[in-house]
């Protein structure tokens, strides 16, 4: 985006690092459920960034529980009571009998306020619904849930009470990017400031990256449809959330009613990585590692977790990906050095299977050493989607037309999921409105003055942690909340408005504008989303 020829550039703001809230004299009390990726990313960022603390671990496979519990809870002196458990339900039996044993009179340990959800994506309805009953505050992983009617499963569950909205405990989405300091700041520019006047169009574009997307949706978890969920929801409601958030959900502190959108249609398909795609030169090979031409072959698995050039365990890397292939990485290297390591990654990388393997074995574990073009996976490696609004005021004060369109003029939004990119996951916005535009990307906010001819470009700080320091603001926001509520008389919904920022509501709107999204494409339609909206969720929620 070119500046006038003339226009004199402002530098800008680079903003400080939030601060790190103060801890309270009985801080909240948090468990972790399930011990991945992204519950280790949350145990750290409550450690780092919040005034929580991790007390607890749910987690099948051993040494994950015992990686996080050393980590973050217990150290080398291993768990006590009720800091250890191999899954939710072990926790839930215990919890149970520890309040039947309080409600005696009994000396019990400490219980936990809450929880961070963080198993498979397609576990989270049975976890959130399974919990209700304890009554704790809860911070789900993304998606949701990967099915409509989980979802509208879980809000029924949140909110027993509908039409009664009002929450009885604190919820979270892991929609981290809302909590960046970058988009943050991009909404209070936007919304707030109202620095480039109504907000006309966008075009947002998540570049996955190459040997990113064949990692997780080619031989990874996310792969299929059938026991995972659409690219679009396991990668991308990220940034459908955040485009709502900035289109659709009223700015902070207003009363004002969301402005819905109007229509959704989506185009996308599995372009690449398929058989029509193999080069002729691999033959019959289905693995890297009996590819005649896998040395030159950039989706080589060797290369991506064993060499140097990207993140492999030759770069000096033991995290991710690297710990995805091997959890255990990490002792395998301190008990036998870096050969055991390597050792370690290519037993893995080695297993395969053939056309005579059952597909339940197939679906039930991932192959990172599988031929990224004979892999048995169908989700979507490009996708785009549009959503439109249209003019919808509020009514009139005094005659006063632009006080009741303000925010709520017609608008389009246009998101791009694409593989092929060499950046990975560092998202870049181009924002069209009536009196300027912006180009945002994971790093700064540029914004032209349409009036004035002035450039000025904004550095908000760049937290470390995922998503650009949303991970962090996430944890700290949720446990503020919690915090709020158990410590300092706030009620949840109070709670819930000021720190999470973000409705139950919002959650289920963001969720089915995906799955809309994907029955638009796969129907090859135009929906109207507000008629869709009443006879896929309102009728559903009008079934329990």
């Amino acid at each position: 985006m070119a500046p006038h020829a003339d226009s004199p550039v402002d530098d800008g703001e680079s903003l400080p690092a939030p601060p790190r809230p103060a801890m309270s004299a009985n801080p909240p009390r948090l468990l972790i459920i399930g011990a991945g990726s992204r519950g280790n990313a949350y145990a750290r960022a409550t450690a780092e960034s919040t005034n929580g603390i991790i007390v607890a671990v749910a987690e099948p496979v051993a040494y994950k529980r015992k990686q996080l519990g050393e980590k973050y809870i217990w150290g080398k002196a291993g768990p006590t009571d009720g800091q250890g458990f191999e899954d939710w339900r072990a926790f839930l039996k215990w919890e149970l009998e520890r309040r039947a044993k309080a409600s005696r009179g009994e000396e019990v340990p400490a219980g936990v306020d809450g929880a961070f959800i963080c198993v498979l994506d397609e576990q989270h309805k049975e976890v959130v619904v399974g919990l209700a009953p304890l009554g704790l505050h809860i911070m789900c992983e993304k998606p949701l849930a990967t099915t409509l009617d989980d979802c509208v499963s879980i809000y029924k569950s949140l909110l027993p009470n509908l039409p009664n909205t009002t929450p009885s405990r604190i919820f979270s989405i892991g929609h981290v990017l809302r909590y960046s300091p970058h988009n943050m700041l991009l909404r209070k520019l936007l919304l707030e400031d109202k620095i480039i006047g109504e907000i006309l169009s966008i075009n947002h574009t998540e570049p996955v990256g190459w040997w990113h997307f064949t990692h997780s949706y080619v031989r990874g978890n996310w792969r299929r449809e059938s026991t995972t969920a659409p690219s679009l929801l396991t990668k991308s409601c990220h940034d459908i959330d955040v485009l709502l958030w900035l289109l659709c959900s009223p700015p902070p502190n207003s009363t004002r009613p969301a402005h819905i959108p109007t229509t959704v249609t989506s185009v996308g398909s599995l372009q690449y990585f398929n058989k029509t795609r193999k080069p002729t030169a691999a033959g019959n090979a289905t693995n890297c590692l009996s590819c005649p031409i896998e040395t030159y072959c950039k989706y080589s698995a060797k290369k991506i977790y064993l060499g140097s050039e990207l993140k492999g365990l030759g770069s000096g890397n033991t995290h991710w990906p690297v710990h995805i292939v091997v959890p255990e990485i990490e002792e395998c290297i301190s008990m036998g050095g870096p050969s055991a390591g390597e050792a370690a990654i290519m037993k893995r990388l080695e297993e395969n299977y053939t056309q005579d393997t059952p597909g339940s074995e197939i679906a039930a574990k991932n192959w990172f050493g599988r031929c990224v073009y004979e892999a048995d996976n169908d989700v979507c490696d490009e996708q785009v989607v549009t959503m439109s609004w249209d003019n919808d005021p509020l009514p009139k004060v005094n005659d006063d037309n632009e006080k009741a369109l303000a925010g709520r003029g017609a608008k389009t939004a246009v998101f791009h999921m694409v593989a092929h990119t060499k950046k990975i996951c560092d998202r870049y916005t181009n924002i069209y409105g009536s009196d300027g535009e912006i180009y945002a990307d994971s790093t700064t906010i540029t914004v032209e003055d349409f009036n004035t001819g002035t450039k000025k470009i904004y550095r908000p700080f760049i937290a470390k942690g995922g998503h650009g320091g949303g991970d962090d603001g996430l944890a700290r926001q949720f446990i503020l909340a919690v915090d709020a509520v158990k410590n300092h008389g706030s009620t949840v919904e109070e709670a819930q408005r000021v720190h999470v920022g973000c409705s139950l509501e919002e959650v289920i709107r963001s969720h089915a504008m995906v799955f809309a999204a994907e029955q638009a494409r796969l129907g090859k339609k135009v929906l109207d989303f507000p008629e869709w909206w009443a006879e896929n969720v309102e009728a559903s929620l009008a079934k329990f």
